[in-house]
């Protein structure tokens, strides 16, 4: 009867037998959905170790990966956006800014400025996701605006990384004009024959791939980005088809002849400057 005897433990035993894991060790891949050490992640610049997906990173790490160190120097860093609409759906516009501003300490969804790539000058931009999606409202497209003007002025390339769920509808018309605005911008390089080089981020969608992100001299993509328009829930309601696998991932969109390279994040200071040094 032994055998079928309950040992019982006294609270302080049953303490000592928990296995007591630190919140924060693993983090679950957004594309192969694989649970994965955090510590492993960031050792190789966040990326999964089992599929190469590459995890969001903040402005500065992509700032510290792309730029020689201490060389960036931030355009515009004053400009915020205002509630011209006085927008309100289920919080109002200026709070949702308020709380985004607190929670990422940027005034808006990109930072701009100059900086060197192994020591050769350019203007760069970085969009920030957290910042309410990295969505494009009137200051974000202003932002761009300068980026383009100032490699005009400068004669030097501009690099553009973009993560963004497009418009920022809270911002209605105005933001759908930054499409225009920033297309107009990159216009202007191109006639002026000044390089400009795109980074497309996982995610980016709508009207920043619309307009500015789209229209570089070479559009690069980290491995596994979702890079579209609408997203494909929306595509496969409209179409009633199913979609092709792995839509809109970077590597559909290369072998579409959308892209022109999938450059893994640690190679990519060493792919632009290449390009930066062709142009």
């Amino acid at each position: 009867m032994a055998w079928f005897k309950k040992e019982r433990f006294a609270p302080e035993d049953q303490d000592r037998k928990k296995v007591k894991v630190p919140e924060g060790l693993w983090l679950k891949c957004n594309h192969c959905r694989a649970i994965v050490y955090r510590k492993e992640v960031e050792r190789s610049a966040r990326v999964c170790p089992k599929c190469e997906y590459h995890f969001p990173i903040s402005v500065e790490e992509r700032i510290d990966l792309l730029l020689d160190l201490g060389t960036f120097r931030e355009w515009s860093a004053g400009l915020e956006p205002k509630d011209p609409l006085h927008f309100k759906d289920t919080q109002r516009y200026s709070e949702r800014l308020q709380a985004a501003q607190q929670s990422t300490g940027k005034k808006d969804a990109i930072v701009i400025g100059e900086g060197r790539i192994n020591g050769a000058r350019v203007v760069l931009g970085v969009f920030h996701f957290g910042f309410m999606g990295g969505s494009m409202g009137s200051v974000v497209g202003e932002k761009v605006v300068h980026a383009a003007d100032g490699a005009l002025r400068e004669r030097i390339p501009l690099v553009l990384v973009t993560t963004s769920g497009g418009a920022r509808m809270q911002e209605g018309i105005l933001s759908l004009m930054q499409m225009a605005k920033t297309a107009a911008a990159i216009g202007r390089l191109a006639e002026a024959r000044v390089p400009y080089v795109s980074i497309l981020a996982d995610p980016t969608f709508g009207g920043v791939t619309a307009s500015f992100a789209m229209l570089a001299d070479v559009i690069l993509a980290e491995p596994k980005a979702l890079i579209g328009f609408a997203g494909p829930r929306v595509i496969q309601q409209t179409i009633k088809q199913q979609l092709p696998p792995e839509f809109q991932r970077a590597e559909f969109l290369l072998e579409h002849g959308m892209i022109d390279l999938i450059v893994p994040r640690k190679r990519l200071k060493e792919t632009v400057s290449s390009l930066v040094e062709y142009f």
